[in-house]
């Protein structure tokens, strides 16, 4: 059974008309009165409303548009064309009023535009042709008026900073400052942490160094250097030939810094990494042919190249190994032919070791090679303005006499000099510079007088205000 309820008015206790048959109209409340739709409640329109028109703003959609698509009224877009041209087809038939917003995304309207294709209807009173939009960081809201004038732009606006272009804050290492640019210098393993930065002004230049050689007769091979300093172009500098084109591109995280060791008893040094950079260590010095003590030892590879060990008659190791370019290292010094031959220095990030001094008593090793310089804009490390930080020297060459002879150079950049006599030891390379460490004659793994390489370093620059 169905029973009916049926009255001319429902009052409440001001006297506001609630329902009126009458005048076929409901009124929720009086003037003045609040409305409350409870929270899980849904109301549905199944006829035309008036009186809850747009106020010229659209739904926003949160699925960003990268292809082709047709608009629908109400709706506004995000388009992102960084992988190319988008056309957006305005909606089909559509009716006074009907509105449509979009937003470059990316900021990539210049390089890769947006067409708005007509789908029949007028924009700005044109018919012949469909709309290119190519302003960078553009937003429009496009309002349909009429069959004549068709679509027209009631908002339109320019933003060409985005949002995404932040420079980089960091944590992590010591900071310095150099004008605009901060510097986080590791002479050990850590992370260098990002809180800020994305976008195309967020990178970052970098020094990183691996560990340098050990020596034994030949003198050890500086680390890998590898380098990339863009904001300091076109400035002249030693380093410079050495140096990447482009900086790392950053975003929020951590990138963990690997500090590489210098090789100790005829080792290589230890590897070195930032990010996607890694540094090779210095090849080991072989030691000297002809002593039982120290076998007859090929002169290892790596950053850049061991030197050969005296009156072994052979070539260093080579450098820039495993191969990245721009290269991060040159090959060590050979051992000269003729017998009684001193040992080859070891190589450096800008130039190789020199061959050992040729026959004769005394005969000195050979100079170990230079390293790259680089300004002091990357960190001063207690060096005068003006000057340049050396990285990455090999060491030098150890002799062949027993009477004495003038020490082999170590390479600029740490490289250690070389002892005097088979009773004389060479340097250790200098720490945190990746220099290879310096021979002496009879240098051998299981002797005390194989020297260590140095340590390396890593140095990251970055612009932050």
């Amino acid at each position: 059974m169905t029973s009916t309820i049926k009255v001319n008015n429902i009052q409440n206790q001001c006297g506001a008309n609630i329902i009126n048959e009458n005048s076929n109209t409901i009124t929720l409340g009086a003037s003045g009165d609040t409305i409350t739709i409870p929270a899980g409640a849904t109301i549905t329109n199944n006829g035309t409303q008036t009186g809850f028109g747009r106020t010229g703003t659209v739904n926003w959609q949160t699925t960003i548009k990268t292809g082709d698509f047709t608009a629908v009224s109400g709706e506004g877009y995000f388009i992102n064309t960084t992988s190319g041209a988008v056309t957006m087809t305005l909606p089909a038939s559509p009716s006074a009023g009907d509105i449509v917003s979009f937003k470059d995304y990316k900021y990539t309207f210049d390089t890769n535009n947006l067409t708005i294709a007509r789908n029949g209807s007028n924009i700005g009173g044109g018919s012949d042709t469909d709309v290119i939009v190519n302003t960078e960081g553009i937003f429009q809201t496009l309002i349909y008026a009429d069959s004549t004038q068709g679509w027209l732009i009631s908002d339109n606006s320019t933003d060409t900073v985005s949002a995404a272009n932040v420079l980089i804050a960091a944590t992590g290492g010591t900071v310095t400052t150099c004008g605009d640019y901060k510097i986080h210098t590791f002479t050990g393993s850590g992370t260098f942490q990002v809180t800020a930065g994305a976008g195309p002004v967020a990178v970052a230049e970098y020094i990183v160094v691996a560990g340098g050689g050990s020596a034994m007769s030949g003198g050890g091979g500086g680390g890998g250097f590898r380098f990339a300093s863009p904001s300091l172009s076109p400035v002249t500098y030693p380093g410079k030939p050495l140096a990447a084109p482009a900086a790392l591109q950053m975003a929020i995280g951590s990138y963990p810094i690997t500090v590489g060791a210098g090789g100790s008893a005829a080792s290589q040094g230890s590897t070195s990494t930032f990010s996607s950079i890694s540094s090779a260590g210095g090849g080991r010095g072989s030691g000297a042919a002809g002593n039982s003590s120290a076998p007859d030892e090929a002169a290892g590879p790596g950053g850049s190249g061991g030197g050969r060990g005296s009156d072994a008659n052979a070539a260093g190791g080579s450098g820039n190994q495993p191969p990245v370019s721009p290269p991060q290292g040159k090959d060590g010094g050979a051992a000269p032919a003729g017998g009684y031959g001193a040992g080859g220095g070891g190589g450096g990030a800008m130039c190789a070791g020199s061959t050992g001094g040729g026959p004769g008593n005394p005969s000195p090793g050979g100079p170990g090679g230079d390293g790259a310089g680089v300004p002091t804009a990357f960190g001063s490390n207690g060096v005068p303005c003006g000057s340049y930080r050396y990285y990455a020297g090999g060491g030098g060459g150890g002799p062949n006499t027993n009477a004495g002879a003038s020490q082999a150079a170590g390479g600029k950049g740490g490289g250690g000099v070389s002892g005097t006599s088979n009773n004389t030891n060479g340097t250790a390379g200098t720490a945190n510079t990746g220099g290879g460490a310096g021979g002496n004659e009879y240098g051998n793994g299981n002797s005390p007088n194989s020297q260590s390489g140095g340590s390396g370093i890593v140095i990251i620059r970055y612009k932050y205000q």
